[in-house]
């Protein structure tokens, strides 16, 4: 059985976040596997050799009490959403949240990582210096991060940017194979500069190849790749946006656009982030 982590702090950014990774368990047939982190409190050593023992001992026991109350929580999201046929365990560790996440991947052999994501600052914080960056760029499972306002609705559209590069080719297959999992469509955008553009050959090739599968290629005249792509989203009704950590000067660079564009973007589309 396929295995997905699912990193929660039980709170309303993780619970929301839930309901992506149950969906995406039914469809995989696959194992959640929720992980809760939490660490000791720091204190001057010095001053409690004695009660160290102690400290550590109350503390495990109120984190379990804390976890053993918030699991029927999730719980209680698969039976309203119909979804508690999903198979779902437990696991509490103490620790760095990133190396658990890390090891507990590499331990279950997991292909897929959900994971709720704050949006305070933007989803520029989300992805560069955050958490979800880290295990995106160290984990070799799928990471879909899911952006705290982002209202789960079926994954229909799935926008893949492209460069029409060798090395995105195996990328795609994968976001092929995560779409054909959803029964969604995946749109490939290229934006075609007015200089340099990529040989029409190659295009060509790309669409031949992918000839069988569910997939459309858009290849649009703009140097503005980033105001093409926030207007992409909405005309194309596009709810998920499939990116590998090679795109990464492209989302530096799209958040800097208009705040209401920014906004409108990152409250609503879940992120399928590939390591490449």
């Amino acid at each position: 059985m396929k295995k997905i982590i699912f990193p929660t702090d039980f709170s309303d950014i993780s619970k929301n976040a839930f309901l992506y990774a149950l969906h995406l368990a039914k469809n995989t047939h696959s194992e959640i596997i929720t992980l809760h982190t939490y660490q000791y409190p720091t204190m001057n050593y010095m001053d409690v050799p004695i009660y160290l023992p102690e400290i550590y001992e109350v503390t495990e026991l109120s984190q379990f009490e804390n976890y053993k109350g918030h699991i029927p929580v999730l719980h209680d999201i698969a039976v309203k959403h119909r979804l508690d046929h999903v198979k779902i365990s437990n696991v509490l560790e103490s620790g760095d949240l990133i190396d658990n996440i890390i090891n507990l991947t590499k331990k279950e052999g997991a292909e897929y990582v959900v994971m709720g994501t704050k949006g305070a600052t933007g989803l520029a914080a989300t992805f560069f210096g955050s958490t979800t960056e880290k295990v995106m760029n160290d984990s070799n499972s799928v990471v879909i991060a899911i952006p705290e306002d982002c209202q789960y609705e079926p994954i229909k559209k799935i926008l893949f940017i492209t460069e029409f590069k060798t090395e995105e080719i195996e990328v795609l297959k994968k976001a092929l194979a995560i779409a054909k999992v959803f029964h969604s469509h995946v749109d490939c955008l290229y934006a075609k500069p007015k200089e340099n553009p990529v040989d029409d050959a190659i295009i060509h090739d790309w669409k031949v190849m992918f000839s069988n599968h569910d997939v459309s290629f858009h290849c649009i005249e703009s140097d503005d790749k980033e105001g093409l792509i926030l207007e992409f989203i909405p005309l194309y009704h596009i709810n998920m946006l499939a990116m590998t950590t090679h795109h990464r000067n492209f989302f530096q660079r799209i958040f800097d656009v208009s705040l209401s564009k920014k906004l409108a973007f990152h409250t609503k589309i879940p992120i399928l982030a590939f390591h490449p």
